[in-house]
């Protein structure tokens, strides 16, 4: 637990240099990871496969050090529990604000690609993350609010289970230890689209 206060700590006082380096290293490697599984899952037809290749990304940006969202949603806020010296509310929301920002414009990057610049229609992988976003959001509006909740509710297990690989690279003392963690919450979340 000392560990990853620390970790929260040190990531609240990061530069904003260091902070963006970190995110968008981050957001860029992940992004690459789930394409690369979609397009495995795609060409093959078997999201299994997708799921076990997914963790590559993940324990290769925390082996190179650097900080995805959830990452930092998970750590950062530990220090402000912990009322570590100088950590306020506003620290941590600047930490955030600055990885969502990495993680976002990773997003368009890749949206750019699959697209042309948005001149054309994306290829199959394209539509495919897309059909996957689509289904993780607008998929549930036909049920009102009790979609909404679900919706609500999975982001929460989803960040927690995500949160769950965070710790564990952590404390690994081996890659195994990093990939078992995430394989399980890839899998999870492949297995259970709507």
């Amino acid at each position: 637990m000392k560990k990853m206060i620390h970790a929260g700590e040190a990531k609240v006082f990061m530069s904003t240099r260091d902070t963006l380096i970190r995110a968008y290293m981050a957001g860029a490697i992940l992004s690459l990871a789930a394409a690369f599984a979609v397009t495995v899952t795609v060409q093959t037809g078997q999201p299994i496969i997708g799921a076990l290749l997914f963790p590559v990304g993940f324990c290769l940006l925390y082996l190179l050090g650097f900080d995805p969202l959830t990452g930092v949603l998970t750590l950062v806020p530990l220090a402000l529990i912990d009322k570590r010296p100088g950590v306020r509310p506003r620290g941590v929301l600047r930490n955030w604000g600055l990885v969502f920002a990495g993680a976002l414009t990773v997003a368009v990057m890749m949206a750019v690609i699959f697209t042309f610049a948005f001149s054309v229609d994306p290829n199959a992988v394209g539509k495919a993350i897309s059909k996957i976003g689509e289904s993780r959001t607008v998929g549930y509006a036909d049920h009102g609010a009790t979609g909404m909740l679900t919706l609500f509710i999975r982001g929460v297990l989803c960040t927690w289970m995500v949160s769950t690989d965070v710790v564990a690279a952590m404390i690994s003392t081996n890659v195994i230890g990093m990939w078992g963690p995430c394989w399980s919450s890839s899998t999870w979340a492949s297995s259970t689209r709507s």
